[in-house]
């Protein structure tokens, strides 16, 4: 969320939520299909390992398409990758955005 924040914002348009989103997504006011998405996308971040059949039936059990749980796997696993490059690399990109948009 660090490196994704600014967009964050613009999708849901109200800063408190994004803040208690930001603060810890398990306390923040979401709907079942909200959690459930994070809960997915948590644990394939932090275990990956453990990530079994049962994950993927977690998601279609609230009604995700094989689609969308797609597109929810590969977003992830995208932005895993981009923030653990920027993050390795040292790379601030909330300030390398703003410093873009300075006159």
């Amino acid at each position: 969320m660090r490196h994704h924040g600014a967009g964050l914002r613009r999708l849901i348009r109200d800063e408190e939520r994004v803040r208690r989103i930001g603060a810890g997504y398990r306390e923040a006011e979401l709907s079942s299909r909200e959690r459930a998405i994070l809960d997915y996308a948590d644990k394939l971040t932090s275990r990956p390992g453990e990530m079994t059949s049962r994950d993927v039936e977690a998601l279609r059990d609230i009604g995700l398409t094989d689609g969308e749980i797609l597109d929810v796997c590969q977003v992830t696993a995208y932005y895993n990758y981009v923030n653990r490059l920027a993050d390795g690399l040292g790379v601030e990109l909330e300030d390398y955005w703003a410093r873009l948009r300075a006159p």
